[in-house]
């Protein structure tokens, strides 16, 4: 008893100290990304490209003279010595090889670049974490223990795979289809770990046959979720299959030019073209999903961009906030169907509509605030791609 009852004390102090061990490892990446040594291209040893010291080098040992200044055809017969260049070669190859290994050894026994000095920032932001750090353990009961430890074994693993996910390709690292492997697998690991955690509680100490539980049910769970993909993969395909074909038979019989020109014949401004654009979407988000409006409709605004001097980037972004109405507006909200199916009986689906509306309207504000604050969406891109 006494060793259980050790191992839970230091297993609870542990996870007591989780929150201020995790903002000790940002507080020491920071640092380490504040402090890093300026890193400085030597040039030395380069010679600019056609200087005489590279052509007289070039020319040695090529057994090849100058040509005669007068008469003759130019061209004179090697030197008897160049039968012996190979072997003449040789030392010179040797002290070159040589002189590398100085320089290697030279370099390794040199001084590591000393790092600078910690700018007044990054004290701001330790006290910040300081008082953090305080601020939480002050409010820390065995209540709120409870409640992280519920966070740390369902929500944090998940927000992590996330982050994992979206930043690699916010930050260039992978592609999207790479990035949603690595969430495949991520996904994975975490349902057999979850799985195990269950099993290995129910079976006590026996640890075989919670990890063959596992391993049956993680077959099964491989299985369902490949169908579920190639069902959902399937649907998607022929969504553009058949957004392929519209799109060509509208463009065929000049729906394009038709859409093009009234939309040039009414002489609006750009805010009065991207306020009908936005109108549009969010009229078509209540009918139809995001898919179909992406794949239809986009085609028929994108022509237009140029003629009223909008950037695509930021029209996309307010697409993008404005399709997310679409999980909101019935009768086709998917957000509505995924909270009926986790909610309990006496709740119906219009009480979930009209609990959504606010949720809506806020949608409606952000997407204002977008346009008129163009950095909220803009400020990122312009970092981290240089836009």
């Amino acid at each position: 008893m006494d060793g259980i009852r050790k191992r839970t004390v230091f297993a609870q102090f542990f996870i007591t100290l989780l929150p201020a061990l995790f903002i000790a490892g940002l507080l020491l990446l920071t640092y380490q990304a504040a402090t890093a040594p300026e890193v400085q291209a030597s040039t030395a040893g380069l010679q600019e490209a056609g200087s005489a010291g590279t052509i007289s080098e070039s020319q040695e040992g090529t057994g090849l003279s100058t040509p005669p200044e007068e008469g003759g055809t130019g061209l004179a017969e090697p030197p008897a010595e160049e039968t012996s260049a190979p072997q003449a070669s040789e030392p010179q190859a040797e002290k070159a090889a040589e002189a590398k290994a100085d320089a290697l050894t030279e370099a390794i026994k040199a001084p590591a670049a000393e790092r600078l000095p910690a700018p007044t920032w990054f004290w701001i932001v330790v006290a910040i974490a300081i008082v953090v750090i305080a601020l939480v353990y002050f409010l820390w009961t065995w209540e709120r223990l409870e409640v992280f430890k519920f966070l740390l074994t369902s929500f944090f693993p998940l927000a992590v795979l996330i982050l994992m996910v979206l930043g690699s390709i916010v930050f260039g690292l992978s592609t999207p289809t790479e990035a949603a492997a690595v969430g495949a697998l991520g996904g994975l690991v975490l349902a057999a770990a979850y799985r195990l955690i269950e099993h290995w509680r129910a079976a006590g100490a026996a640890k075989g046959p919670a990890i063959a539980r596992t391993l049956r049910e993680l077959g099964g769970i491989i299985k369902e979720s490949s169908f579920l993909t190639a069902k959902t993969s399937a649907m998607v395909c022929w969504l553009f299959v058949g957004s392929a074909i519209f799109s060509a038979a509208f463009a065929l019989l000049g729906g394009q030019e038709i859409v093009e020109k009234w939309v040039l014949s009414l002489n609006m401004t750009p805010i009065q073209f991207m306020i009908l654009a936005q109108f549009i979407i969010f009229v078509l988000g209540w009918p139809l999903e995001w898919t179909e409006i992406i794949v239809i409709f986009m085609p028929i605004f994108i022509p237009l961009l140029p003629h009223f001097g909008i950037d695509p980037l930021f029209f996309g972004l307010l697409v993008a906030l404005n399709l997310q109405t679409a999980f909101l507006s019935p009768p086709v909200a998917m957000a509505a169907f995924y909270l009926k199916g986790v909610a309990p009986r006496h709740v119906t689906l219009n009480q979930i509509f009209a609990g959504m509306m606010p949720f809506m309207a806020i949608q409606v504000i952000a997407l204002v605030l977008l346009y008129v604050f163009p950095g909220i969406g803009l400020w990122l891109p312009s970092v981290v791609y240089g836009r």
